[in-house]
């Protein structure tokens, strides 16, 4: 007899791996038990004959369920233990092996089949099984068993009992979270004051009709409230951004399937296997010249953000509607996270929507939808929330001591490190908000409770801004728990983030990062950056030319400052003001006009903030252009700017200066987009040139240090603007070096913290 102990991890808990391993065992004739254990791990004890051990071992590892990923697979030979049967034991909390916490899959088509046929889940909303339904955004604690899950509130029926004890039920054997009419959540709607008015089926009619005359509606989704619309409707989409507070930030838009998204937007093979997939991400697609959506949807923007049901509820409200597609925007209000408690709902959102299609299964962790974009033919992850948080990111080596990672400030995540193991929390938001700043803490608490992390021994790793309330978080904590705090300087942490996910270890890159503003070692703020790095140290050796931003954080917010500040530097103060007026800046750039831009012209001289950033210049342009000059949103005037630019053979020159650190000369790059405009140019070219621009300039700087090295990592928020990264990579065509580009983490801020905890770790494996 041969005997072995097996500990799995990846995704092996909520994906019917249980139910596998116990119906492999019974094909090949084995004995033991297989048992979930804390951590999100899985035990296996087998037994027999030594050919049935290993025919079982083999489909074990060639045979698992579709959803599962298998990342660690440990064997033991241990002594025989007589055990006569196979079976699924309670899970054992006591016992630990880390392995992913699983995340929220859509509705698989089994399931969705079942809705819309004549069976006993028919048109029920909350069908699920082992292939797909929520896992994270319903979990209380691992391991994931039903008692760990707002399942809990709603015990098995027996025909339900009965499938989930049938072994021949692939589906449903041992699948936690299933449920049907008879025993499981409902759904419900009630007007803006709370008072019920119609439940079941109808309640889901009677919400698509209300739509469909103009209604909001707040829906309770799988990780949080979202808010419906019409998509057609000018009137609708304007009363909604009123009472939203949200000018002109994209909606995305939900379409019953793939057929009805392709009327939208434009949809490629890989677009649409990641429209389809378990993950459902919202993804940002070329609209069509004929798109039937309100111009309001997404205002001065060439993309739409699609995505498809991932629950039944979804589905089936769609499919009542008259359009089949609708508006489908996060539940929340201004600044705040979405919203997931009823009573918090009904409180925050009752304002803005006319009615609420709820249930009652409680939504115990916020997971937001993701938001995928393609950049250099890559899909490329802006928001990483539903469908792909929490798993873990696998690095190159194994850290001494755990790590804990507090992130950046805006559009941020924390994570945490163990063994060779990074964890980002899902999307968080921006952290200079009071309730986004407690969920920042509140999921790091759920990650260190999950993955047993001992506090008082690990090292707290944060952004270097002194003022970041993720820095402050991260400063209270290691006084709370005595433990070791690690500042890591912005720029870095982008670059070492994406060297992470690439399996880059053991050499130095050259880093180029491209964002609105990170924290630099000497004070200033820095945004456009070329770097050499590994995760033990950096060193600056490139930037774009700092640039005066008159009004400071003002110049964010209008754009044309910072065109002022940048063109200050080669024009006169009449030179200025004959440019303004050419471009007609004055009066949609500054809100007093004229009062104010004369002040702007007065102070400038006195101006002391400079940055180096990308985004700034970016902003800048997109102002001259008059594509964008007030960003009501995080990043949109060089959104816009690449939405509205046209690729044309003609370039901008990029002037280099030279020195201890080498300097793009960006007022050389603005200055001769604005002859180009003043020469009556195609502002969409011009846009296309001085992007192109940026990223050629970064990109010379790296090839002057690409002897030696074979990879240059493009990171940041702007790393996904597609014309930037052409003109990096046309920078280097001739060096051989490799560019990397952000992937399985968002490539802005929130990638932050998977380069944090990578520096972090790294960091202990030279310790005593």
């Amino acid at each position: 007899m041969k005997a072995v102990r097996l500990w799995i991890s990846g995704v092996v808990q909520g994906v019917g791996f249980r139910p596998f391993v116990y119906r492999i065992a019974r094909q090949t004739g084995v004995a033991g038990y297989v048992r979930n254990v804390g951590g999100s791990g899985v035990e296996i004890i087998v037994e027999g004959e030594p050919e049935k051990v290993d025919q079982f071992i083999h489909l074990l590892q060639t045979r698992k369920p579709e959803k599962a990923r298998i990342d660690k697979f440990s064997a033991t030979s241990i002594e025989p233990r007589g055990y006569t049967r196979f079976e699924i034991m309670e899970s054992d909390v006591s016992a630990s092996f880390r392995s992913i916490i699983p995340p929220d899959f859509a509705i698989c088509g089994d399931c969705l089949n079942e809705i819309l046929s004549d069976t006993r889940w028919r048109n029920y909303p909350f069908n699920s099984c082992a292939n797909c339904g929520p896992r994270y955004s319903m979990l209380y604690r691992v391991p994931y068993d039903r008692e760990n899950t707002s399942m809990r509130d709603f015990p098995m029926c027996s025909d339900c009992l009965r499938d989930y004890s049938d072994p021949d039920n692939v589906r449903r054997f041992h699948a936690q979270g299933i449920s049907c009419p008879a025993c499981g959540p409902s759904v419900y709607l009630v007007d803006s004051k709370g008072m019920f008015q119609l439940g079941g089926l109808e309640a889901v009619r009677e919400a698509a009709k209300l739509l469909d005359d103009g209604c909001i509606v707040a829906v309770k989704g799988l990780g949080g409230y979202h808010i419906a619309a019409s998509a057609v409707d000018d009137d609708v989409v304007a009363l909604l951004r009123r009472r939203k507070n949200r000018p002109t930030k994209p909606f995305a838009i939900m379409c019953l399937n793939a057929d009805v998204a392709s009327l939208l937007v434009e949809l490629t093979p890989p677009a649409l296997e990641l429209l389809e997939s378990p993950m459902r991400p919202i993804l940002l697609l070329p609209m069509r010249g004929d798109v039937p959506v309100s111009s309001l949807v997404a205002p001065n923007l060439k993309k739409l953000g699609v995505f498809l049901p991932y629950t039944g509820l979804h589905y089936l409200l769609l499919s009542f509607t008259k359009q089949r597609y609708t508006i489908m925007t996060s539940g929340n209000t201004y600044n705040e996270p979405m919203c997931t408690r009823d009573d918090e709902a009904l409180e925050k959102l009752a304002d803005i929507v006319d009615f609420f299609l709820m249930h009652n299964r409680e939504i115990v962790n916020r997971v937001d939808d993701s938001v995928v974009r393609f950049t250099d033919q890559k899909p490329t992850m802006l928001r990483r929330g539903r469908g792909y948080a929490p798993q873990w990111i696998q690095i190159p080596f194994k850290t001494e001591r755990e790590v804990v990672a507090f992130g950046a400030m805006l559009q941020t995540a924390g994570a945490v490190a163990f063994d060779d193991k990074i964890v980002l929390t899902q999307f968080i938001g921006d952290v200079d908000g009071y309730t986004s700043f407690t969920d920042l803490e509140k999921y790091l608490n759920t990650l260190v409770t999950s993955y047993g992390i001992t506090l008082e021994s690990a090292v707290n790793v944060c952004d270097l801004h002194p003022l970041y309330p993720s820095t402050l978080l991260a400063e209270e904590w290691s006084k709370r728990f005595g433990s070791e705090l690690l500042g890591v300087q912005h720029h870095w942490a982008h670059t070492a983030a994406v060297m992470a996910e690439h399996g880059v270890v053991g050499e130095e890159v050259v880093g180029i990062s491209v964002d609105g503003v990170g924290y630099g070692v000497d004070g200033t703020a820095w945004g456009g950056e070329v770097v050499l790095a590994d995760y033990s140290s950096f060193k600056r050796v490139g930037c774009l030319k700092p640039q005066k931003m008159p009004g400071g954080d003002r110049a964010v917010e209008y754009p044309a400052r910072m065109l002022a500040g940048i063109l200050s530097e080669k024009l006169s103060v009449e030179e200025l003001r004959m440019v303004f007026r050419e471009l007609g800046l004055v009066e949609k750039g500054f809100r007093r006009g004229w009062e104010e831009f004369e002040l702007v012209l007065r102070n400038i001289e006195n101006t002391v903030a400079r940055t180096s950033s990308t985004g700034r210049v970016l902003d800048a342009v997109s102002a001259m252009l008059g594509f964008c000059t007030h960003r009501t949103y995080e990043g949109e005037p060089a959104i816009v700017l690449e939405d509205n630019s046209k690729p044309t053979e003609e370039k901008i020159r990029t002037r280099i200066t030279d020195g201890d650190i080498h300097v793009v000369d960006s007022t050389d790059i603005v200055l001769q987009a604005l002859e180009l405009v003043r020469n009556g140019a195609d502002r969409r070219e011009v846009g296309y040139m001085v992007q192109y621009a940026v990223g050629f300039g970064l990109g010379r700087i790296a090839e002057i240090y690409s002897k030696g090295r074979r990879y240059v990592v493009l990171s940041g928020g702007a790393a996904v603007n597609n014309y930037l990264v052409e003109g990096v990579k046309d920078a280097l065509q001739n060096t051989g070096l490799t560019v990397l580009l952000p992937s399985q983490a968002p490539a802005g801020d929130g990638g932050i913290a998977l380069g944090q905890a990578a520096i972090a770790a790294y960091r202990t494996l030279a310790q005593p």
